[in-house]
């Protein structure tokens, strides 16, 4: 357990680490590419971790050095891995994995944590059936262990359902080139988290793939093509960017994180105009973007288009005059952790109205007392709370290493904030 410190931080500028979404996305069109490929500032964390070492089990070499990988594409040609691989609670390691094994050769068998063993899989095992491929739930229930044979992927049209993760949509995108007829992909239903599809078709066409796309509802790759080895950089994350800008938020501070500007396709980049209708002031300079703090007030917004900043929102809510109602969030129980009931339960413990339905929350801001805050191994709840210790004494967070899952250093760069 970590005890935070509310003496008072001070204005600052914070670096931090790569885009975890673009990083699992650039090893695995690293390694579905015909050659050597240069992976600079990813982030090197647990979940990519386990990304990457999946794909050295199934034969890639990758070099790993302090600030970058280094991948040698096979074209996707996966080499045969038996034992059951265990991606413990990632779901977009999971996701993606689970499509890119319709390329190798034999059974792959990807299993994970007790958590993991209850995120739904079938509608992309449904989608890969579609294409060919033999892939399915080995408990029969839709989540994992599954078992995809590799080789049968043969593509065509495909309807798939993206109600509850965008990230079956990017696993079938990523390996659609490769299909011997490509895939003519149809979305029946969401797709939610629009940004992250546009992170994926931009690791694509980065790395040389054709894609035309019909909004969000229709893609069609053509088959035969070839991910081109390229040198690929890793702008910064913009999801723990969050915790900064909301540490501003709250306290009044002014925090720059550096690196990140308005023309990435991260979706949480957005969080700064939430904060801007908080009450908080936005500055865009060619080196980053800064929030400085002000008077909060709640807000009504729809926050489909950046899940993973919902704990952060409902912290810094809880400081604000009046309701902050957040909308279209239904995905987020199926998270690392049911994330709705988690925001609620904690921040009823440090004195704050707080309630979820079916597919929102609302948070009424309020006079917040300390309280141990318990995280569900779940890195953002963590990360997020945190914040909230910034403006009240005797928060404490429970089992901190879970922020390893996304962000090794957190710890070390929140209390660079306390520095002047």
């Amino acid at each position: 357990m970590i005890e935070i410190k509310s003496e008072g931080i001070h204005n600052g500028c914070i670096s931090i680490p790569g885009s975890k979404s673009y990083t699992h996305r650039a090893l695995v069109a690293a390694a579905l590419s015909d050659g050597r490929c240069r992976i600079d500032n990813p982030l090197k964390s647990e979940d990519t971790r386990l990304t990457a070492e999946t794909l050295r089990s199934w034969g890639l070499k990758i070099d790993n050095a302090d600030s970058e990988y280094i991948v040698h594409g096979v074209g996707g040609r996966f080499s045969p891995f038996t034992a059951p691989v265990d991606l413990k609670n990632s779901g977009t390691t999971m996701r993606l994995l689970a499509a890119a094994a319709a390329l190798g050769q034999g059974r792959y068998v990807l299993t994970g944590s007790g958590r993991m063993q209850q995120r739904p899989m079938n509608d992309l095992i449904d989608a890969l059936v579609q294409v060919g491929v033999d892939a399915t739930s080995l408990t029969g229930n839709g989540c994992p262990p599954v078992m995809v044979t590799g080789g049968t992927l043969r593509g065509g049209r495909v309807q798939i359902d993206c109600h509850i993760s965008s990230q079956y949509l990017s696993g079938l995108l990523l390996v659609a080139p490769l299909a011997t007829l490509g895939m003519d992909i149809y979305v029946s239903a969401g797709p939610v988290s629009t940004p992250y599809i546009d992170m994926t078709l931009a690791v694509m066409r980065a790395f040389g793939i054709r894609v035309e796309q019909d909004g969000y509802h229709r893609f069609q790759i053509g088959g035969g093509q070839m991910y081109r080895a390229i040198d690929f950089s890793i702008e910064p994350d913009a999801s723990n960017a969050g915790y900064f800008w909301a540490a501003a938020a709250i306290t009044g501070r002014k925090i720059k994180v550096m690196g990140l500007d308005n023309d990435s396709c991260q979706g949480d980049i957005g969080f700064v105009d939430v904060l801007a209708r908080m009450g908080c002031t936005i500055s865009r300079d060619p080196d980053g973007i800064a929030v400085t703090g002000g008077s909060l007030k709640g807000v009504d917004v729809d926050m489909s288009r950046m899940p993973d900043l919902v704990p952060t929102l409902a912290v810094v809510a809880a400081f604000a005059n009046g309701r902050t109602h957040i909308r279209n969030v239904s995905h987020l129980k199926a998270k690392e952790c049911d994330r709705l009931t988690a925001i609620t339960t904690e921040l009823r413990k440090m004195g704050i109205q707080a309630d979820s339905d079916a597919d929102s929350l609302i948070v009424a801001g309020g006079k917040v007392h300390g309280a141990d805050i318990h995280t569900y191994d779940d890195h953002r709840i963590a990360m997020s709370f945190a914040v909230a210790g910034l403006r009240v004494q005797g928060v404490n967070i429970r089992n901190e290493q879970c922020v390893a899952k996304s962000f090794p250093g957190f710890w070390e760069t929140f209390g660079g904030l306390y520095e002047k």
